[in-house]
């Protein structure tokens, strides 16, 4: 089964874009997942292909007409009836690597790209869209962080990193950040690789790796320390874990 991917958009010169090239773009040639940009202008209604308005009650700036992105979603939905549609915007839920997962088993995605002041409030209800942010920024539009999201879940396509175990010690993988990495040459500027890692000590080596994912994670990123250390008890990969670890 082929990954495809939908973007609706009002640039859809703008894909494949990054996505065209290294691991993305190799499994695209191959076939391992397929892009379908499609121009959010042509399902438009009138001769000057309107796809925004003003927004109800005054203020600046324009809004994507709710009656333009049903009928572009409602096309979509026909090209690929079982893949969710997925909003990108700020006022959305953050992504994370458990929900990248998901959508990467699942038989594609469809993203719909906002511009300008966003889009109308009653598409989210009127055609079931899930809102998705990317991070607590804001964007001039939709396609960087549709950009950023298909590439989370190509990557993870069967076949596309080659080993099928290359992503499960990544950052957010068991709830933590990756340890730090390191190599050649052994000292740069006064600086040396950490010498376990130079032990050949393999169990000390996992030791030492899970103990600076902790570190730096309980350090740089509290919000998942805690996390890791309350409510979640399972991975982003679906593995159970085990050991309790420090901490606990």
């Amino acid at each position: 089964m082929t990954f495809v991917a939908t973007v609706l958009t009002l640039y859809p010169e703008m894909f494949p874009g990054p996505l065209g090239f290294s691991l993305a773009g190799r499994a695209l040639a191959e076939g391992k997942w397929s892009l379908n940009p499609v121009h959010i202008r042509d399902f438009a209604s009138d001769k000057h292909r309107t796809v925004d308005d003003t927004p109800a009650g005054g203020g600046a700036g324009m809004v994507l007409k709710a009656d333009v992105l049903a009928a572009a979603i409602d096309h979509a939905r026909s090209l690929s009836p079982a893949a969710p549609v997925i909003a990108m915007t700020p006022r959305g839920t953050p992504i994370t690597q458990a929900r990248v997962r998901e959508l990467a088993q699942g038989p594609g995605v469809t993203v719909l790209c906002g511009r300008f002041e966003g889009f109308d409030e009653r598409i989210f209800e009127g055609r079931q869209v899930e809102e998705v942010s990317v991070g607590d920024i804001v964007l001039s539009g939709g396609e960087p962080a549709a950009l950023m999201l298909l590439d989370a879940c190509i990557r993870l396509l069967p076949g596309v990193m080659g080993a099928p175990s290359s992503g499960a010690e990544e950052s957010f993988e068991d709830g933590l950040l990756e340890y730090p990495h390191y190599t050649r040459p052994v000292e740069w500027e006064g600086r040396t690789i950490p010498q376990v890692l130079r032990s050949g000590d393999h169990a000390k080596i996992a030791a030492w790796r899970k103990q600076q994912a902790e570190i730096d994670t309980r350090s740089r990123r509290p919000d998942l320390w805690e996390r890791h250390n309350g409510v979640r008890v399972q991975s982003a990969s679906g593995a159970q874990r085990t050991d309790e670890g420090p901490g606990k």
